[in-house]
């Protein structure tokens, strides 16, 4: 996962939940993206040969991400019954921090890519993990 350049001051607090996207249900559309107030979110594309072409998703920097859930749903008043969801493919989901890192290792990303960047992201999930149950 390729890191936001600038100063990275050391978290303060780990989320009780982080975003992880479903990149087999993501289509690149960037809504996500377009709403994140931390800039965690980055489109990534592989190329997946001649037959299959490219393949491009969005992927959460777990690093960044706070929990706020605007990149799963825009927030509504209390008396408001309807929910605005910001991905029309329904492919993000806020999971538990101490379970991150199994389910990127699963729908982070093509097998490929996520065997390739196993340090990155399952690495950083567990560490993430880690600390959260270090601070309960």
């Amino acid at each position: 996962m390729a890191k936001k350049e600038g100063k990275k001051a050391p978290r303060k607090k780990v989320p009780k939940e982080l975003a992880v996207i479903n990149a087999d249900n993501c289509t690149g559309c960037e809504s996500c993206l377009e709403v994140c107030p931390v800039d965690c979110i980055e489109m990534l594309t592989i190329d997946r040969g001649i037959v299959k072409g490219t393949q491009q998703w969005c992927q959460i920097d777990l690093e960044r991400c706070v929990g706020c859930e605007v990149c799963v749903h825009i927030p509504q008043k209390k008396t408001n019954p309807y929910e605005l969801k910001v991905c029309p493919w329904d492919a993000i989901e806020m999971v538990p921090t101490e379970q991150v890192h199994e389910v990127v290792a699963q729908i982070g990303g093509p097998p490929e890519y996520i065997h390739q960047h196993w340090d990155d992201l399952v690495g950083t999930a567990h560490h993430l993990a880690t600390l959260r149950v270090e601070s309960m």
